[in-house]
């Protein structure tokens, strides 16, 4: 069974082994595997508290996260914003998602945004604002199989970076 879990310490051991994927692959790099895995408690409050005004970064939109557990292991993430600041409206959206590396391919990731456009009405959304690198084919399947239309492709710097995003939106009601 496939499912959407808040953040728990239940999944420590399957979080670590996919940080290390993350890692191999270049990603995820601000995430200290030694200092996650000494407290992985903290670790996990520290994701529960970017939900809360009071407890954000200035600048920054609260952002509740949620686990994809498959067959009982971390196998993604997902994000839901309910606001958008100036950045998120131009590269990130109201929903992110990762799958685990070793997990991709495997549908999950279609899965993981359908629980996702499942849970966002609760936070007031009626529409979603979903953004991925131009160059990513499998992000761009993933969002239009789950009814997103494709609104624009925008480019610039971002994190240092230049990137190409293309934005879509999907309707709820």
């Amino acid at each position: 069974m496939t499912t959407l879990v808040t953040p728990s310490e239940k999944y420590k051991d399957s979080y670590l082994i996919t940080l290390r994927e993350y890692h191999d692959e270049g990603r995820k790099l601000n995430e200290d595997l030694a200092v996650i895995s000494s407290d992985f408690g903290a670790f996990v409050q520290s994701v529960l508290d970017l939900a809360d005004w009071a407890k954000i970064e200035p600048g920054r939109v609260p952002s509740s996260h949620f686990w994809l557990i498959d067959e009982g292991h971390y196998a993604g993430e997902l994000n839901i914003r309910p606001e958008l600041n100036e950045d998120l409206t131009k590269w990130g959206g109201n929903i992110g998602y990762k799958i685990r590396p070793s997990k991709r391919r495997q549908g999950l990731g279609k899965r993981i945004l359908e629980l996702g456009l499942l849970l966002a009405p609760s936070f007031g959304l009626k529409h979603v604002l979903l953004t991925c690198d131009a160059d990513n084919v499998a992000s761009s399947k993933i969002i239009e199989h789950n009814g997103g239309k494709f609104e624009n492709e925008v480019e610039g710097e971002l994190k240092g970076k230049f990137t190409h995003r293309r934005r879509y939106w999907i309707e709820l009601e």
